[in-house]
């Protein structure tokens, strides 16, 4: 199956500026979500969508297709990630190029691996599912959350809440790093989610990053696992 790479990545970011090429330990941070996608060796095409100039230089310098620039209706703030995709396979397919597969990437997303891409190939490739995207669990078991109301604390659920964690059922939550598809199916739906199976990650492995707390916080965590990586290859572990 010929499979399509898109990282996503706009300019004009208000609460990290210039987030999408900001150094993060060591390089460009979309450098990651591009150089992943390339050493997973599943896609046909590796592209950068954007409608900024600087992360298109960037994006090309590191591997990727910026073949076009985004369009000004899927630039702007109402513009949905479906659209981009939209307006991308659309661009493809009037060049003669339509894809199987495609994986949408995120541009801030340093801890994706090929190796996580390559799983979720395996998983989409099973033809049970129209998408697979990876999701990590909660680290407090929501059914035991509160809720505040004119000054009183109040259970979620307060069925759930005297229960132990451990008869809990699991909750998970997405990671917001990628989503692999069928492009059939998502022109159909216009969703990347519909009919999914999850790809249950670490929560080593997951960091949002919306301040630049939250970015250091991902910088901390991301040399700590690769730290633990190397030595893991030192001592003869698995990788």
């Amino acid at each position: 199956m010929n499979a399509i790479a898109i990282i996503t990545a706009r300019g004009g970011s208000k609460r990290i500026p210039k987030k999408n090429i900001r150094p993060f330990c060591g390089q460009p941070i979309i450098a990651y979500s591009i150089q992943a996608a390339l050493a997973s060796a599943l896609f046909d095409v590796v592209m950068v969508s954007t409608d900024d100039a600087e992360i298109a230089e960037i994006s090309v310098k590191y591997g990727a297709e910026v073949p076009f620039m985004r369009s000004a209706k899927t630039a702007d703030d109402y513009a949905t990630t479906e659209d981009v995709l939209l307006e991308v396979l659309e661009r493809y397919k009037e060049r003669g190029q339509r894809f199987d597969l495609a994986c949408n990437l995120y541009p801030t997303a340093p801890f994706i691996t090929a190796e996580r891409l390559k799983e979720a190939y395996d998983l989409i490739s099973a033809g049970d599912c129209n998408a697979v995207f990876p999701v990590v669990r909660f680290a407090f078991p929501p059914q035991r959350g509160l809720y505040e109301e004119n000054g009183w604390i109040t259970p979620t659920s307060p069925e759930d809440y005297m229960k132990r964690s451990q008869d809990l059922r699991p909750v998970y939550h997405d990671c917001g790093q990628f989503y692999f598809y069928r492009v059939d199916a998502f022109l159909k739906s216009g969703s990347t989610v519909d009919h999914a199976r999850p790809l249950i990650i670490s929560e080593m492995e997951v960091q949002d990053i919306d301040t630049l707390t939250d970015w250091k916080l991902a910088e901390m965590k991301y040399r700590l696992l690769k730290n633990s990586e190397m030595k893991e290859d030192k001592d003869g572990g698995i990788r």
